[in-house]
């Protein structure tokens, strides 16, 4: 096997996410072949070399992806140093390490991706690929045009402008039901444009990402996706599939 950049192997091996098997490397808990290593840019040969984090050694799992519908009050992380809940105390009976695809802060619900899959993780989440998330919002106000077109071209927040996303007025009124579409996922972004536009958001669902959706899976609970979810779901995001699924 040809070698591979560390933080990529670890990602496979269902340790971390890219960004937090780099800081795994950075913080100096991975070693191969006994020797501490804490440059991003190194390399393993999987085949013949031997990858340790904070002493337990590791090797590639089977790829699982998991579809969960999030409710309100549990944290999008795999742990949490306040040590409120997690979305990882949902997924009973799933003995494989897995990790959230991208956020749902704690007052949202809905669609959440779990998988040990890093690559597919990495793609689904950069605005490069136009993965679709789609969510059903509803707000606080009756918005104007001029402000639903605002969010539609992208505006200026903190940490940058935000991309076009597409907006659709499902319900108006003294509270607002809106659909919308986004390509990137910056941090609380739908919340804090809306209040941009002084539109507080009352209730937030990611109801699909690219062609998955929460169909026939009641809240609080989680399926498996198929072969053909996981194969299309990579499409989508460019990458060649050939997975095995649990």
């Amino acid at each position: 096997m040809r070698r591979e950049r560390l933080h990529k192997f670890l990602s496979r091996c269902g340790v971390a996410s890219r960004r937090e098997a780099e800081r795994l490397i950075l913080e100096g808990r991975v070693k191969v072949n006994g020797e501490r290593v804490q440059m991003l840019g190194a390399k393993v040969d999987p085949g013949t070399q031997r990858v340790e984090v904070d002493g337990v050694p590791i090797s590639p799992s089977p790829l699982i992806y998991i579809l969960l519908n999030k409710p309100k009050g549990y944290i999008t992380s795999v742990k949490d140093e306040r040590g409120r809940p997690t979305v990882m105390e949902l997924l009973k009976g799933v003995k494989e390490r897995v990790y959230p695809v991208g956020r749902l802060d704690m007052d949202s619900e809905g669609l959440l991706l779990l998988t040990n899959d890093g690559e597919l993780a990495y793609r689904l989440l950069h605005p490069r690929y136009h993965v679709e998330r789609r969510y059903r919002v509803r707000v606080r106000c009756s918005p104007r045009k001029t402000d639903l077109k605002r969010l539609q071209y992208g505006m200026h927040l903190e940490g940058g402008k935000t991309g076009p996303m597409q907006i659709q007025v499902i319900k108006q009124g003294k509270e607002t039901e809106v659909e919308v579409v986004l390509r990137e996922g910056k941090k609380r972004q739908i919340r804090r444009m809306f209040e941009a536009i002084g539109c507080p958001v009352v209730s937030l669902v990611r109801v699909a990402l690219g062609e998955l959706t929460l169909k026939g899976v009641p809240q609080g609970r989680f399926r498996y996706l198929t072969r053909e979810e996981v194969e299309r779901l990579k499409r989508a995001a460019g990458l060649a599939s050939n997975p095995k699924t649990s």
